[in-house]
């Protein structure tokens, strides 16, 4: 039986190239085939993160996801990425598909594994996600003793936040875009606002963090989140 190739989600971390793991080096290092996403055939911020570890030697595969994409197109993309990924495991060649932050959270590998583990060997390594990044940057707490730490889309209808937001003591709030007003208003309506703080491109150039309350934005960056917390640390 001829041997096939694994598939290997890499998580490269946040943006700072050197939040990548020691792990996530050498398997890039390791595998002939490096794999990642495109926006309209612009590389992403993988490929940026990962840039010092892709050789000449390597084998780049781009799998272009074109922006604002209908569920349908989105699925498309990913049946046209995995076909493509498939002829390389066929050859017996391993892939690494490198991933901003960590591959199962929010991922877009996530898509890609669903389609061929029935079939191929697939590994993943985890990243530096985006809130462990932002905290950082930003000095915040996330949890301690019994704290909750709890991870929110904007993308949720208000009931839904406004469910959640009262009992967390910490919050990570992503996929900010236009819905970043609506945030303000809801954790203002919450007297949560005085607790959120906005970071914008963590440990990236342009970064920018400050409290949620002193941004009057109409909309966020892909790269942004905010970050709640009443976490309790005295001692």
């Amino acid at each position: 039986m001829t041997q096939t190739g694994t598939l290997h989600g890499v998580g490269v971390g946040p943006g700072d190239p050197e939040l990548i793991t020691l792990k996530a080096s050498r398997l890039i290092a390791s595998c002939p085939v490096v794999a990642f996403l495109s926006a309209d055939g612009k590389p992403g911020l993988a490929r940026a993160i990962a840039a010092a570890h892709i050789a000449p030697t390597h084998l780049e595969l781009v799998i272009d996801m074109p922006m604002r994409v209908s569920r349908d197109d989105g699925a498309a993309a990913y049946d046209k990425g995995a076909a493509a990924i498939v002829a390389h495991l066929k050859a017996g060649r391993d892939v690494a598909f490198l991933c901003e932050g960590d591959p199962l959270f929010f991922g877009s590998f996530m898509y890609l594994a669903e389609r061929l583990r029935a079939f191929f060997p697939v590994e993943v390594t985890p990243g530096v996600a985006s809130p462990m990044a932002a905290a950082a940057r930003a000095g915040v707490p996330l949890c301690a003793r019994d704290d909750v730490f709890t991870v929110l889309p904007a993308t949720l209808p208000d009931a839904d936040l406004m469910r959640h937001l009262p009992q967390a003591q910490s919050v990570a709030i992503l996929k900010l875009g236009r819905h970043l007003p609506r945030i303000r208003r809801l954790l203002a309506r919450l007297g949560l606002l005085d607790f959120a703080t906005y970071v914008e491109r963590a440990g990236m150039v342009g970064e920018r963090i400050l409290p949620l309350a002193d941004l009057d934005d109409a909309q966020a960056p892909y790269f942004s989140m905010v970050i709640m917390s009443r976490a309790s640390v005295a001692a």
